[in-house]
Formats: structure tokens, C-alpha cells, sequence
């Protein structure tokens, strides 16, 4: 649910966009470019994503070109796709200009080839060895989204030499909360925080005041892993370094908030089938074509389920009260396996969920889903006794009840770590594939046995 402050915040964001999109259609063009100046880029990126498509080329053109660079990494990827590949190369390259290294890279990383070459070719030859080195890295690991600007110092000097060299650089990076230390070959071998760094003697050296090197991240982590590191750890930065513990960066905290809220994204979408990064207001064919792959996939499961009751027309053609009740095994079934499902899909989230405790959860689920079918078997049986006035019905439809809450814990558990094991997302296909398995199982049980023992 959201905060009383975010309510505010959006109820405050479409205020501003009615107010913007009136002077747009009122011709006030000069006052609508005065209300984007004095927003923050965040909030120009927010509006963005909240305007319809031709308001937001027109918002785009009216936003100061020195925002551009801090705006596009605000942007969700659809919209910014479809806002740079209207830019010259030249123009792209001079709006990310001064943009830290891992937030470029994810401008560029989803650019084509093309446009992404021609960015870097407006680079200077430092500028684009940086952010060709980033771009080696593959995607959503800490390689990727980490920051290059790093400052160093070596462990035989003196404090009193580190403050001068601080004070000589003027500014320090976003969110540096430590110096870290490295060996004559760019080896980490400790860090030393800016609060011991400003409260020892002059005179100290840094070996002697230095803290061991935190759990240094490596290079190739994945972005989830090490949004779980800082959680656990509460880093507000954390080192990476590569296979030879040579330091390559470091990762700050708001670099992990976008993970969690992407990865949070990504869930949420992912349960409807979409893709996290779709623009809200992209054209009808686009997301329909998008759409209808997740639809097509669904009338398959649909189908298959159809295909059992078809089997046993027969049966249904004899006895109506079957076809009544034929709802209700499948259903259940479906709603107990899709709550292991979201258990299971937070616990590989979380890391909780390893080869070393499959096989209790596997059976813990097993364990739940008899004694929920047990509970259910004799509650939903007994009501049907008494509604239908057949005691074999009632047997048939709590045998099938207790069957599919079994299969459905058993599903839930291993349903999401197979996917997981075959690279694909457990939230985007994990609850589809459970609700066919319990639709199917449950249909050919309650139908089996109803044809076996009634007609």
C-alpha cells in the first residue's frame, strides 16, 4: 500500500501534468518550459512517463538539454528507447557528458549497436575506455552497474598526506563513505572510513588504522546477489574487484535501490505475463503483440484442461451435478499451489532456497497440502452429501479435494525451482504452469472416479 507522502507526491506529479498539458494546448509554451526548469530530473522523468506519447515529444524538446543525461537514467527503458533514438548521436553524446559510468552504460547498453557507436565515437579516448570496459561486463552483473570512480590510497602513508590529497581534490563521489586501500598492483588489501580518517592523529599511517577489506564484491555478481549483500551487510558502498582481487569500482546504495525496485517491478509485471520496463503509453500494436504471446501461452494451458473434461463428456452428459461441482477441485488446488508458488519465488529471490533444504520444503509442502486436503475433504464432502444427497459423490469429491491440495503444495515447490534451473523466471511462468498442472490433475481425479464409481 502506498505511503500517505507517495500519494501526495503522484497526486502532486498529474496536477503539474494537467497544468503543463493546458499550456501546451493553449499555445503557452514558454510557461510550460519555465515549470520544467524548476523541476528536478526525477520528476521530469516521472511526468514523462505519465504523458501520452505526442505530449511527451513536445515535453522533451522543452526540457533543458543539461538534464538530459540524468533524465534519461530516471527513464524506464521503453520510454527511453523511443526518446534517444530520435536524438543525432552527437546530441546523445553531449547530454550524457558528466553521467557516472555505470548510469551511461545502461543508457547505452539497450541503444543499437549503431547509435551506441556513434555515441562513443563523439567520446574522448579516456571517456570511451571507460565506458567500453563497463559495457564488457555482462548485464545485471556488479561489473555493469558499478561506478569506476574510486579513490585509492596506499597503506604506508600518513593521514595527515591523505587529508592533503582530499583536500587537493576538492569533492569527493556520491556516497563515499570509505578510501580504499590497494597494494602497489591495484590488490585490496584493507579500507579506512572517513569517520576513523578524520579522527586519527596526523601522524598515523594508514596500514596501522585501516579496517580489513570488507566482503568484496565480484565483478561478475549478480545484480540480485549483490542487492542481498548490501542488504544483509547494510553497506551504503561496498569494493568489486575481479578475479585477481584487483579493485575495478565500487557499488553505492542508490545503485541498489533501483535494483529493488526493478527486481520489485519485475515481479509484479512478470505475475500478468508483461514486461517490467513497458511503457504505460506505447502504441496499441506494440503492446498487443506483446501481449498476445502471454495469451497464446494461456489458451495452450486452457486447452489442455479443456481437453480432460472432453474425455469424460460422457459422464458429464449423465449426471449434471458432476458438471456443478467440477469447478470447485481444480479451483482450490489452483489457489493452495499459487500461495507455495509466491513462497518459493521469495525464498530464491532471498537466496533462502538452495540444494541443501529442497527436500524439506518439498516435503514441509507435501505436509500442508495433506492436512489442508484432509480439513477441505471433509468440509467440502460433508456440504455436498447434504446439498446432493449422495454419499458417493461426497467420497469422490474429497478424495479428488485431497489429491489436488497434495499435488499442489508438491507443484508449488518444484514447479519455480525447475524454471529456475532452466533459466527461465518463475514469476513470469511459474503460475501459469502450476494452475494447468492442478486444473488437469484435479479435473482427472474428481472425473475419474466419478465415472469409475457413479455412471
Amino acid at each position: 500500500m502506498a505511503e500517505p507522502q507517495e500519494l501526495e507526491q503522484a497526486q502532486q506529479s498529474h496536477e503539474t501534468l494537467q497544468e503543463i498539458s493546458e499550456a501546451l494546448d493553449n499555445g503557452r509554451f514558454v510557461h510550460a518550459r519555465r515549470q520544467l526548469q524548476d523541476m528536478e530530473p526525477e520528476d521530469i522523468a516521472h511526468l514523462l512517463e505519465s504523458s501520452p506519447r505526442k505530449v511527451r515529444n513536445v515535453l522533451w524538446e522543452l526540457t533543458d538539454p543539461e538534464d538530459y543525461g540524468e533524465i534519461l537514467d530516471e527513464l524506464n527503458e521503453d520510454v527511453k528507447d523511443a526518446i534517444v533514438t530520435t536524438m543525432a548521436p552527437e546530441k546523445l553524446a553531449e547530454a550524457t557528458e558528466g553521467m557516472d559510468t555505470d548510469d551511461l552504460a545502461y543508457v547505452l547498453r539497450s541503444l543499437p549497436d549503431d547509435v551506441s557507436r556513434g555515441v562513443l565515437e563523439q567520446m574522448d579516448a579516456a571517456d570511451r575506455a571507460r565506458i567500453e570496459a563497463a559495457l564488457s561486463y555482462p548485464e545485471d552483473s556488479a561489473g555493469s552497474i558499478m561506478n569506476t570512480d574510486v579513490i585509492t590510497i596506499r597503506g604506508d602513508v600518513e593521514v595527515d598526506v591523505v587529508l592533503r590529497y582530499l583536500r587537493m581534490k576538492g569533492e569527493l563521489p556520491e556516497a563515499t563513505d570509505a578510501l580504499y586501500v590497494i597494494d602497489q598492483d591495484s590488490r585490496l588489501i584493507g579500507h579506512l572510513s572517513l569517520t576513523t580518517l578524520i579522527t586519527s592523529q596526523p601522524d598515523a599511517t594508514v596500514s596501522d588504522i585501516m579496517d580489513d577489506p570488507d566482503e568484496a564484491i565480484q565483478v561478475d555478481t549478480s545484480d540480485t546477489d549483490v542487492a542481498s549483500l548490501f542488504e544483509r551487510r547494510d553497506w551504503v558502498s561496498a569494493p568489486v574487484v575481479d578475479e585477481n582481487q584487483q579493485l575495478v569500482g565500487r557499488i553505492t546504495i542508490d545503485d541498489v535501490v533501483d535494483i529493488i525496485r526493478e527486481d520489485a517491478s519485475h515481479s509484479m509485471m512478470s505475475l500478468a505475463g508483461m514486461d517490467d520496463d513497458e511503457d504505460t503509453f506505447a502504441p496499441v500494436f506494440k503492446s498487443a503483440r506483446r501481449r498476445s504471446i502471454w495469451l497464446g501461452a494461456n489458451v495452450l494451458a486452457a486447452l489442455a484442461a479443456a481437453s480432460v473434461s472432453n474425455m469424460f463428456e460422457a459422464t458429464l452428459d449423465k449426471m449434471a451435478a458432476i458438471a456443478v461441482l467440477m469447478t470447485i477441485v481444480p479451483s482450490m488446488g489452483g489457489v493452495a499451489g499459487n500461495q507455495t508458488v509466491a513462497l518459493v519465488i521469495r525464498g530464491l529471490a532471498l537466496g533462502q532456497i538452495g540444494d541443501s533444504n529442497k527436500r524439506e520444503l518439498l516435503l514441509k509442502e507435501a505436509a500442508i497440502g495433506l492436512l489442508n486436503g484432509i480439513l477441505w475433504a471433509l468440509l467440502i464432502g460433508g456440504i455436498v452429501v447434504v446439498w446432493k444427497g449422495n454419499w458417493m459423490l461426497g467420497g469422490i469429491i474429497s478424495a479428488a479435494m485431497m489429491t489436488n491440495l497434495i499435488v499442489a503444495g508438491i507443484a508449488g515447490v518444484l514447479i519455480p525451482v525447475l524454471l529456475k534451473k532452466m533459466n527461465i523466471d518463475p514469476a513470469l511462468a511459474g503460475g501459469m504452469a502450476l494452475t494447468t498442472v492442478t486444473d488437469v490433475i484435479g479435473l482427472s481425479v474428481f472425473l475419474g472416479l466419478a465415472t469409475l464409481l457413479i455412471t
